[in-house]
């Protein structure tokens, strides 16, 4: 369901502004919108057994997966080092999420 709704925001946005030269707003847009499902992802997995099965299912190594699970940072920093383990691929790909990046190189019209 979110990962619908913003497909149609983001789609709909960069439709209005596809004639704007925004490429580098769009890739740091894009950087920041990452950050904030991970934080999302991260505030959703609230006790540290999920966090920890949640982790174990991305394919990290053990002592990696203890050392995130168990972390007592804010939610902010803790998404900034899920990085590793929820890549960009994983985001876009697998759960579904819109690229505003690539959909503006697509649609995109230069003069």
């Amino acid at each position: 369901m979110r990962e619908k709704k913003l497909r149609d925001y983001v789609k709909g946005w960069i439709n209005y502004y596809k004639y704007a030269d925004m490429k580098i707003l769009m890739e740091k847009t894009d950087e920041w919108l990452r950050h904030r499902i991970r934080a999302v992802y991260w505030k959703q997995w609230k006790r540290v057994r999920t966090k920890y099965k949640m982790l174990r299912a991305l394919h990290l190594p053990e002592w990696k997966v203890h050392e995130m699970a168990n972390c007592r940072k804010g939610t902010w920093r803790a998404a900034e080092m899920l990085n590793s383990a929820m890549t960009k691929t994983i985001i876009v790909d697998r759960l579904g999420y819109p690229s505003m990046s690539a959909h503006y190189l697509k649609v995109r019209v230069n003069y």
